[in-house]
């Protein structure tokens, strides 16, 4: 499959899915190989036939859709994040649900992947906070199989290159199957795994930390993101914390989510919060917030 061939293919196709072509240009390498794969088994030439296909068998969409799922990940990826998550918000997030009489601090993991987003989260409460409230955290994919690798807590030690030194001797042991680390129970927080596509269901929450990062708004068209951004706010507590990747923007005209105080470090719009008693809009596009 030439790469221009596939270009020209997901940027017909991922509009239909409710993807942008521009989150994908990095990562269209690893698409592309699945859709080779998907060709092969249905005995099909070129992306010539596989689109006839589809336009004949509306059910293939879907399958068509599980191969645009990305799924790279790794522990404690974008280390400014996380430093700042562990030196001051979750230390904010735990005082303010102590305030509230919480017994409990609550956090969302949106797109988990293999459980590596979950697990640092654990680690860093774990090993960087000390606090003595429980942590629940609720992880969602909509791969089931990643889920299932997840629960495995399981990784080669590559995946674990950007964790610091010292957490990694505490937080891993040797699992003694082909060189994998295992993660200590010890280390990790209280996770439950769900199997949801954030685009179709999402978790009731409230949360006081929901992890949206390097998916909706990497991935998803401009609509579904506001309609996504509309539902995570919903489900934040005031003050709550909604954390994105490193090089996600929100969509324009958002009102009421503002920068982490401080955060001059990182991208603006790394962590959001929604100060307690701030009303959040997100205006529809074309009308006026």
């Amino acid at each position: 499959m030439k790469d221009a061939d596939g270009v020209q293919f997901l940027q017909w196709t991922l509009p239909r899915l409710g993807f942008r072509w521009p989150g994908f240009r990095k990562v269209r390498r690893q698409v592309l190989r699945r859709i080779a794969k998907r060709l092969s088994e249905l005995g099909l030439e070129d992306l010539a036939a596989y689109r006839l296909y589809l336009e004949s068998h509306p059910q293939e969409w879907r399958r068509l859709d599980s191969c645009c799922r990305v799924t790279i990940s790794r522990f404690y990826r974008d280390r400014g994040v996380w430093n700042l998550l562990g030196d001051e918000v979750l230390p904010y997030l735990a005082a303010a649900a102590s305030r509230r009489g919480d017994s409990v601090l609550r956090a969302w993991s949106a797109g988990c992947a293999s459980g590596e987003e979950p697990y640092t989260l654990g680690i860093v409460w774990k090993l960087a906070v000390g606090s003595p409230m429980p942590l629940q955290v609720t992880a969602t994919d909509a791969d089931a199989h990643m889920l299932e690798r997840a629960r495995r807590a399981r990784y080669p030690s590559g995946t674990l290159k950007e964790l610091p030194a010292d957490w990694r001797r505490q937080a891993f042991v040797p699992s003694g199957e082909d060189g994998e680390l295992l993660l200590e129970p010890a280390c990790s927080a209280e996770i439950e795994w769900r199997c949801e596509d954030l685009r179709r269901q999402m978790s009731e929450g409230p949360f006081d930390l929901i992890l949206c990062r390097n998916l909706a708004f990497t991935y998803f068209d401009e609509a579904l993101q506001r309609q996504i951004l509309e539902r995570l706010v919903a489900r934040l507590v005031p003050g709550g914390v909604l954390v994105l990747g490193a090089h996600e923007s929100l969509p324009e005209q958002l009102i009421g989510l503002e920068p982490w105080p401080g955060s001059h470090g990182l991208r603006s719009s790394v962590i959001s919060w929604c100060p307690p008693g701030t009303e959040v809009s997100v205006p529809q596009r074309g009308t006026r917030g």
